[in-house]
């Protein structure tokens, strides 16, 4: 079992920044593909962005250029820089992690769930 843990969520202006993170723990980290979706109320999970094991990134067309998603082994977290946040940017965070075998953008391919983080923008 993975259990994944997501922090750096608040308030801030449009134009602003935030840093989310996303701490794991269990057997293995350094292999699994990690991403990013977020969600609203009556809308579907939303890909934002993946790392596989290997260094390779991935990122939704909506916040290219603004997110960018890193990972430290060493560490056993995963980041996602947020830049030049907008009002549209609003929804509830979660990081993902799968053993290896899911495609990045696809969510019900993940197996592993954090409980979310909350950024909300203000305009």
């Amino acid at each position: 079992q993975v259990q994944l843990v997501e922090s750096g969520g608040g308030l801030v202006q449009a134009g602003g920044s935030l840093r989310l993170s996303c701490a794991a723990s269990g057997r293995t980290f350094s292999t699994y593909v990690m991403g990013w979706f977020r969600q609203t109320p009556g809308k579907e999970r939303e890909f934002v962005a993946a790392i596989s094991g290997g260094g390779y990134t991935y990122s939704g067309g909506s916040v290219k250029g603004r997110f960018t998603i890193s990972r430290d082994n060493a560490k056993n977290t995963v980041y996602l820089q947020m830049n030049s946040l907008k009002p549209e940017d609003t929804a509830l965070y979660y990081c993902a992690a799968d053993r290896g075998t899911a495609t990045p953008v696809r969510p019900y391919e993940y197996e592993y769930w954090g409980q979310g983080t909350q950024v909300t923008v203000s305009s």
